[in-house]
């Protein structure tokens, strides 16, 4: 067992090392169909690109406040940013994006899944995919049996698995905006102030101890849904997760252990754009 855990978390954080490297070095040289991912979170919109062999290419992301709690609030600002971080990334690969995959929070309904199809192909991608972050999420993971928890700026998701299937997924609200709030009342300071704090390295202690009460409450959402099926082991992923001590936090709330890959803010957008991928190949 900790040799199939070993496998896949290297995997996972070689594929999001190959990503993050990409985005402050020279452009990977590509050929054939590049694949996007387009990841509407609450804090941050995220444009991830693939190849045909699913291998990282290239990735751009921005802070914006056009999603709240998976739903689509300013249509404009989202299909803006998200036009705005294509041509970003048309630039910097040389190559015109058009093959595209977005992505929704589980539960999310039917015309608001759309609304995140029309804001992506209103950016000028023909969108060939539309994916539960969650799945997305273990596009990367590969994970078999256990839990796998996506923390993002609005909300929590939780799928629990069982011999690679899906038994049980759910989404509520709590992420890393309530983080924002918290630091932004203790501090009396602004949003973006807080954002940029989370952020600081030297400053992560200060903030987990800030925002620990906010962890619990995640901790709380995820142990109602994961108690039935009793999962050995909870995998976080998220932006809200790279908080430094997160992971230790919700693994004692938990009582079980409670694995984070290295980045954990790419493994969902990366997904996103093997799904888009995967979709390809099947055209």
């Amino acid at each position: 067992m900790m040799n199939i855990q070993t496998d896949w978390l290297q995997r996972a954080n070689e594929l999001v090392a190959t990503l993050t490297r990409s985005m402050s070095g020279p452009p990977v040289p590509t050929t054939g169909t590049l694949y996007t991912g387009v990841d509407l979170g609450t804090a941050y919109v995220v444009l991830t690109v693939v190849d045909g062999e699913g291998r990282p290419v290239d990735a751009a992301y921005t802070f914006a406040q056009v999603v709240r709690d998976g739903l689509v609030v300013d249509y404009v600002g989202a299909v803006n940013t998200v036009r705005r971080l294509k041509a970003e990334l048309e630039e910097r690969v040389g190559r015109e994006l058009s093959a595209a995959a977005a992505a929704y929070p589980p539960g999310t309904g039917r015309r608001d899944v759309q609304t995140h199809r029309y804001v992506t192909e209103a950016a000028g991608f023909d969108v060939n995919a539309m994916v539960d972050e969650l799945d997305a999420a273990n596009l990367v993971l590969s994970i078999q049996d256990g839990a796998v928890v996506d923390v993002g700026g609005g909300t929590t998701g939780v799928a629990v698995l069982k011999e690679g299937r899906v038994v049980h997924l759910a989404d509520e609200p709590t992420g890393g905006t309530h983080f924002s709030l918290v630091l932004a009342g203790a501090h009396k300071i602004t949003l973006n102030e807080a954002e940029e704090m989370k952020k600081d390295p030297t400053q992560q202690r200060s903030v987990l101890r800030l925002v620990t009460p906010v962890i619990q409450k995640v901790a709380s959402i995820v142990q109602r849904h994961i108690a039935p099926y009793e999962p050995e082991q909870v995998y976080v992923v998220g932006g809200t997760a790279r908080l430094k001590g997160f992971e230790e936090v919700l693994a004692g709330e938990l009582g079980r252990p409670v694995v984070k890959p290295e980045d954990p803010m790419f493994v969902t957008p990366l997904g996103i754009a093997l799904a888009s991928m995967r979709a390809g190949e099947q055209r």
